[in-house]
Parts: C-alpha cells; structure tokens; sequence
C-alpha cells in the first residue's frame, strides 16, 4: 500500500506498507478489503521502494481506511 501524499509522486521512491493476508491482527495493523479478501495493513514494515518495483494497481482506500491507517502510522511512529 502506497503512503506517500500525492504531492511527492514526482520522486522516483514512494513509500509502502506491505500488506497480508495471512499476519496476525494487532491494535495497528488496520484491516482494509481487498477484492473481497480481509488483508491487514502491515504500517510497522514501512519502506521506501522504487517505483519500478511495485506491482498491480488495486484500488484507493475509503476516507474511513485512510483514517485508521493514518492513526496506526501514528501509533508506530509515536507521533501523536
């Protein structure tokens, strides 16, 4: 899942979240659908990648997913 605000795509980087299928659910690993399959946002194992490297577009997440993605970020981070 790409997390970099819109305004930066002009990088040759972006920053990710993986994401699973099969990881256990914590407090900050936000559960998202994806074609109809539970998959958690892995936020903790972000990284930079290069954008030859990402794979298929998905989707957008909805504003209430973005929200809860945001505050996991935040609680990783320990910015809030």
């Amino acid at each position: 899942m790409i997390l970099q605000n819109d305004d930066l795509m002009a990088l040759s980087t972006v920053l990710v979240a993986p994401t699973s299928t099969s990881a256990q659910h914590s407090s900050f690993r936000h559960v998202i659908d994806v074609d109809g399959t539970e998959t958690l946002v892995l936020v903790e194992q972000t990284f930079a990648a290069d954008k030859s490297r990402l794979g298929e577009h998905v989707g957008h997440l909805l504003h209430d997913d973005l929200v809860a993605v945001g505050a996991a970020l935040q609680t990783v981070l320990d910015l809030g």
